[in-house]
């Protein structure tokens, strides 16, 4: 997709976060919506995928994944925008949205593999865990020399977990060179700033002493900036050295009432709320 195409798919994506969590009372619109253009850049530019369907409309969908990049949430709460993202990409039916929490839905609270939904490749939401798993998937595809990227996205509060930082560790010392992580730097968690919790101080020098290459994202929610940030990681593959981009963003980007704060890390508005954000987004792809 051109920007303005993916700026279009992510307006319409924003409007299916904040209906899914109206809709249950649950849920967690305020990451969901800083890191929407990331993600719908990721699933409808720049990363490989299996386009081929199955009898059913759907796209196909193996968890293994052999010969696509693949995509890992580590910050699994934001499950309303993956949700989102993988029915708008084609991966099961737009409707199945209204499910969204509800008893007996494939779409939990966080992403859950026993409920066989396409698209999820690992259950996620229990945080500091998704970069191993992404470790793995990438020191799976280079020991098969498949030409493949592997993507992880992070909470930046969820930098406090030491697993991360094991993490960290492996993926230079083994030359995890398709590896691609991406820390949503939007220094807000669900009960507080992350400088008032537990400051994550200065992630850049971090990362590089950990042996890693860093982009720069000073703006996740611009689109045009998203994609330049993709590409430059991209190039710097292959190169003996996994890559991170610190991408900063505002928690509930594209609804004012939900930036600024991290009150609406995991607050579902109320009927009035709703229609005032659905105001803010407009709806392009036609809602569910």
């Amino acid at each position: 997709m051109k920007v303005e195409e993916l700026k279009a798919t992510a307006a319409q994506v924003r409007r299916d976060i904040v209906r899914m969590v109206h809709g249950c009372q649950s849920g967690h619109p305020g990451g969901s919506l800083g890191c929407t253009d990331l993600v719908t850049a990721l699933y409808f530019h720049a990363m490989k995928i299996d386009d081929s369907k199955g009898a059913d409309g759907y796209l196909n969908f193996s968890k293994e994944g052999k010969g696509e990049d693949l995509f890992f949430l580590s910050n699994g709460h934001i499950s309303p925008l993956f949700y989102s993202v993988l029915a708008r990409r084609g991966y099961f039916d737009i409707k199945e949205m209204t499910t969204f929490r509800k008893i007996n839905s494939r779409l939990q609270g966080h992403p859950a593999t026993h409920e066989h939904l396409p698209g999820i490749r690992v259950a996620s939401g229990s945080l500091g865990q998704g970069l191993s798993v992404a470790n793995g998937a990438a020191y799976a595809k280079k020991l098969r020399k498949e030409d493949n990227v592997v993507y992880v996205l992070m909470g930046d509060g969820e930098q406090q977990e030491g697993q991360i930082w094991e993490a960290a560790q492996f993926a230079p010392h083994y030359k995890l060179d398709n590896l691609v992580a991406i820390v949503d730097w939007n220094k807000q968690q669900i009960d507080g700033s992350t400088d008032k919790v537990m400051d994550n101080r200065d992630l850049k020098a971090k990362y590089q002493a950990f042996g890693w290459l860093t982009v720069d994202l000073l703006d996740g929610n611009d689109m045009q900036q998203v994609l330049d940030a993709l590409a430059a990681a991209k190039a710097l593959l292959g190169k003996g050295q996994p890559v991170v981009i610190l991408m900063k963003t505002e928690m509930g980007a594209g609804v004012d009432f939900m930036m600024y704060t991290h009150k609406w890390h995991g607050t579902a508005p109320n009927d009035e709320q709703l229609a005032a954000a659905l105001a803010q987004l407009p709806e392009t792809l036609g809602d569910y």
